[in-house]
């Protein structure tokens, strides 16, 4: 009885434990986005935008959300799509310290078939003047969109 006592206590223990690690981990990332940063920064909601499966020239539009967890005015000076297919349009005026942005992204949904494509921000962000976002998914064909 002791032995199956103290079984069930060292997992309980264990589960515990383990919860409360995972949970650091959380406290831990969500601290790292949000820590100020001495000059211009930037943060986004999430650097990646998954379309999932859609239409056939159905709306390609998207929006990369970001916040400038600086002390000094953000600057984006340019945004570059990698190829044609991808048009990013960026704010042209700063964005104050703690104020958010957007980055919008115009994926050419004519083109059948899975994508994966990059958007390159260059900024006066301290320590990452240059960022990669990512937008990927599958654009149907018009025989598979109606089925």
């Amino acid at each position: 009885m002791k032995k199956i006592f103290l079984l069930a206590l060292v997992a309980v223990l264990g589960i515990n434990s383990s919860n409360a690690q995972e949970t650091a981990k959380k406290i831990k990332a969500t601290a790292a986005k949000t820590v100020k940063v001495n000059g211009a920064g930037m943060v986004f909601a999430s650097e990646t935008i998954d379309y999932g499966t859609i239409a056939h020239n159905s709306n390609g539009k998207r929006e990369f959300v970001f916040t400038n967890n600086g002390t000094k005015p953000l600057i984006i000076t340019n945004t570059q799509g990698s190829c044609g297919c991808t048009v990013p349009t960026s704010p042209k005026e700063p964005i104050a310290p703690g104020a958010k942005g957007v980055i919008g992204v115009q994926y050419a949904t004519d083109r059948v078939g899975p994508f994966t494509k990059t958007v390159t921000v260059t900024s006066n962000a301290e320590g990452q003047a240059t960022k990669i976002l990512t937008i990927k998914g599958v654009v149907l064909d018009d025989n598979a969109s109606k089925s």
